[in-house]
């Protein structure tokens, strides 16, 4: 009895809470991807292309959690291979080709890189899982630039090669205790490493693809207007576990992460709704451009959810929504925008909102809304951690550093991008479906539709639909 009373479920740097929230913060960012954007993209391509585009987005899913296991997590977050000077750019710039393949290396407490004033509070495992939801689902956006014509088994290579040359060197220094990270660039949930990086990536890999066939970007009109609800409803409060978990405890700012996310998200929402009512050809409001504002104001406020107060989070979803309006509606139609075809507008909604959200962390976070520990004389740990942006600090130090990561973000994710899909170009001979495949969509890549016109389900063209029972 007295053994069964002593016994303790975990270790003593096991905090049941810490550990609990981040898990279920976790769930949260990974139900963002499947189903969230999986039913917002297909309800947002034409229904020949539903299939198409939700199964890539669990296979992309699936290829990132075992590229994470196998080396990711130890790439983006593990020790440094220290490929020059101590404090150097690429001292930092990645870690080593190892797994996640032992008992310690899961139940161990989690260290990282990205370490922070205070203990991790939880094992291993909990981080990596939670960290890799965050590298799935940056290229299942930038899949919402390349749908109805990239070949499935271009996917099938291109996740892997992006994970591992693009995002885990972006994430290892900004996040890992990287070069970016040492200057003092913040990222608090991957407004740059995810949102930017992704938006970059859409650019890119859209034109070097090339456009969809003219009869479908002249007929792009959504599937199924109610999937994008869902899908949408999903990626709104999956984001309570996006900027929520990323404090890694939880705490005070982990609660203020979530209302900022919020109320930035409604701001962007009404923002672009007013915005289209106003200064549209149509002046409408629409239900499309609603979602377009929500996803600004989520992006935007990516980057400082913890670090802004209630006020700096209404600035952020308005600038955001406003510049990335502004941006879908008029620099769309200038060189080289309009020149690519970007199917979903992920340059704009994550791109330019990830950027203008960076660096409006240098201009509206508030030093007192601190993310670790309390700041006075009763507080005992190993100090309090801020960001101090001009309108309270009156300096431009945060964002010329904010500016200086973007820099690279963009540079090194067109760069990589680049040289990847070019690659899977050589060796597939040609990224693309051929004309005949693009003309019929899901049924001649997969053998499936999402609504088949036979009662049980068979393909269009199968004998049972020419059966006289099938009517």
């Amino acid at each position: 009895m007295l053994t069964a009373v002593t016994n303790i479920p975990y270790p003593s740097w096991l905090n049941p809470a810490d550990n609990t929230w981040q898990l279920v913060a976790a769930t949260l960012v990974g139900l963002m991807s499947l189903p969230g954007i999986a039913v917002l993209y297909g309800g947002l391509v034409r229904k020949k292309w539903i299939v198409n585009t939700m199964f890539m987005t669990f296979m992309a899913f699936s290829i990132t959690l075992v590229v994470w296991m196998l080396w990711g997590y130890n790439l983006a977050f593990g020790p440094a291979s220290h490929f020059g000077a101590t404090g150097s750019f690429w001292s930092n710039f990645i870690g080593h080709f190892t797994p996640l393949a032992t008992s310690g290396s899961e139940q161990g407490q989690a260290v990282s890189g990205a370490n922070t004033l205070i203990p991790f509070h939880f094992p291993t495992a909990t981080l990596a899982y939670f960290q890799f939801v965050f590298a799935a689902i940056t290229p299942i956006l930038f899949l919402g630039a390349l749908v109805g014509r990239l070949k499935f088994k271009a996917w099938l290579l291109i996740v892997p090669l992006w994970i591992t040359l693009v995002y885990c060197v972006d994430a290892k220094l900004l996040w890992g205790g990287g070069f970016f990270a040492i200057k003092g660039a913040v990222d608090y949930s991957g407004g740059y490493v995810i949102h930017l990086s992704a938006g970059v990536a859409a650019f890119v890999g859209a034109a070097i693809l090339g456009p969809r066939r003219w009869q479908d970007k002249e007929n792009a009109f959504p599937s199924n207007l109610m999937m994008v609800a869902v899908g949408a409803g999903i990626l709104w409060l999956g984001w309570n576990g996006f900027n929520g978990g990323d404090p890694f405890y939880a705490g005070a700012d982990a609660a203020a992460a979530v209302l900022n996310t919020n109320v930035a998200t409604a701001v962007g929402l009404i923002t672009w709704v007013v915005w289209d009512m106003v200064a549209s050809k149509q002046k409408k409001p629409t239900f499309l451009g609603a979602i377009n504002g929500m996803i600004c104001g989520l992006v935007a406020i990516t980057p400082s959810a913890g670090w802004v107060n209630g006020a700096g989070a209404i600035y952020v979803g308005l600038i955001a929504s406003t510049v990335v309006w502004f941006a879908w509606n008029f620099l769309s139609k200038c060189r080289p925008f309009s020149k690519v075809d970007d199917a979903l507008g992920v340059v704009y909604t994550h791109g330019f909102a990830g950027l203008t959200g960076g660096l409006l962390v240098g201009i509206f976070a508030d030093p007192g809304m601190v993310e670790y520990g309390i700041k006075g004389a009763h507080y005992k740990g190993a100090g309090s951690f801020f960001v101090d942006g001009w309108f309270y600090g009156h300096s431009f130090h945060q964002l010329w550093e904010q500016f200086i990561a973007a820099l690279w973000i963009i540079g090194w994710t067109a760069f990589g991008t680049a040289i990847i899909f070019f690659f899977v170009k050589l060796v597939l001979g040609g990224l693309r479906e051929d004309d005949a495949t693009l003309a019929v969509g899901d049924l001649a890549i997969h053998d499936e539709e999402a609504f088949p016109e036979p009662t049980f389900g068979e393909p269009v063209d199968s004998p049972s639909h020419l059966h006289s029972d099938n009517v």
